[in-house]
């Protein structure tokens, strides 16, 4: 089985809605990093020394290949990251090996199944 590494970073106002999506996508786990900060084509806003910018969450799903365009898709859509500029960005990457997912190798195959 091969697997891709999507990496999300998105507003943490969205991180639960995000989350949802994947999981009804056929994601079967998520790893969340809180109060990440970045930058994108405009530089941060500060009153006072403070930042204005509010703080984004960066989730981490490994999912099987053959489900990641589908929950990467429905993550953009829950995220809203095509519609409105700076509240986020998903990408996949390749996963050459994984381990430590033995455990969801029989609910991942039925679901990879289903959809091919």
């Amino acid at each position: 089985m091969h697997f891709k590494l999507l990496i999300v970073f998105v507003d943490d106002d969205k991180t639960d809605a995000v989350m949802d999506a994947a999981r009804e996508a056929g994601a079967t786990g998520i790893t969340v990093v809180t109060n990440a900060r970045g930058e994108g084509l405009q530089k941060t806003r500060t009153f006072l020394g403070l930042t204005l910018e509010t703080q984004r969450d960066v989730l981490l799903l490994l999912v099987e290949e053959h489900l990641s365009r589908k929950i990467l898709e429905t993550i953009a859509r829950a995220g809203e990251f095509d519609e409105k500029p700076g509240t986020g960005i998903a990408f996949q990457i390749d996963v050459e090996d994984a381990i430590g997912v033995a455990h969801q190798m029989q609910t991942l195959t039925e679901m990879v199944e289903e959809e091919i």
